[in-house]
């Protein structure tokens, strides 16, 4: 066996790791919206709020992370926070944890609400604030999402916010009382589930850029992204099935390698 082909295994599962690619296929148009509302708003300094929603693995964070790097040049005048939820202890932590990154000096309860909203409305750089994991903020009476959601229509507000969550009915459901007054309402942009054809794509593309031969047929490929797409469309899916078939035929070709008779019929 050539010892390419040992690290040819290598690189394969290497480009079928959940890292955020140069260009996310079939995400295209989610992507251009992104990158408008991040003009429109942050870059235009006017306040307001996006909604993004989407099955786990349907390219949300990977979307924006994408857009934040490459955006990354005309957002160096506003500051940028991008918090994980999952991470927070409780819903109202979320709190704390943005005066932190904001440098603000530490407060308790209303008190460092009250900081926040002084610091959010007073004269300075626009803030993008990024909530990943968003619906891990629902809390009794949804007081901690209404007041984030609220603050981009205090006047002369300076806060952008970004909202990433899996439910899509998280506006309706949990903040009711924006849609009463339709301009505090968040714009809403969903990431449907991958399709066969997209995960198809994604998986080629990810392993095009292994030299030589493919490591998995095409039939391989298109019958994982059909499976898939029928349960979920979820591309971490997708990418961890073509991986441990990766890793399956790896073992299998170690074990026939170190099986082969040596040379001289020595056993």
């Amino acid at each position: 066996l050539a010892p390419r082909a040992g690290t040819c295994y290598q690189q394969a599962k290497q480009v079928l790791h959940v890292a955020v690619p140069e260009r996310l296929q079939g995400r295209e148009r989610e992507t251009g919206i992104l990158r408008q509302f991040l003009r429109e708003h942050v870059l235009g300094r006017r306040p307001g709020s996006l909604y993004v929603s989407g099955a786990p693995g349907t390219g949300k964070t990977a979307c924006l992370s994408r857009v934040l790097l490459d955006c990354k040049d005309e957002l160096a005048g506003s500051r940028t926070v991008v918090l994980n939820c999952m991470a927070l202890g409780s819903p109202q932590s979320v709190f704390p944890a943005l005066a932190q990154h904001l440098g603000l000096p530490m407060a308790t309860g209303r008190e460092r609400i009250r900081s926040l909203e002084k610091h959010l409305t007073a004269r300075g750089p626009m803030v993008l604030l990024v909530l990943d994991e968003l619906d891990q903020l629902e809390s009794k009476g949804q007081d901690v999402l209404y007041t984030l959601f609220e603050w981009p229509q205090l006047p002369s507000s300076r806060l952008v916010l970004v909202g990433l969550a899996n439910a899509l009915d998280l506006t309706d459901r949990s903040l009711a009382r924006l849609g009463a007054h339709p301009a505090s309402s968040p714009q809403l942009l969903h990431f449907p589930p991958y399709t066969k054809e997209q995960l198809t794509r994604i998986l080629q593309e990810r392993l095009g850029q292994v030299a030589g031969d493919p490591v998995l047929d095409s039939a391989a490929l298109q019958f994982c992204a059909r499976k898939v797409s029928a349960v979920s469309g979820d591309a971490r899916k997708a990418l961890d099935v073509c991986r441990r078939a990766v890793e399956v035929v790896e073992l299998e070709v170690r074990g026939q390698t170190l099986l082969k008779p040596l040379p001289g019929g020595e056993s």
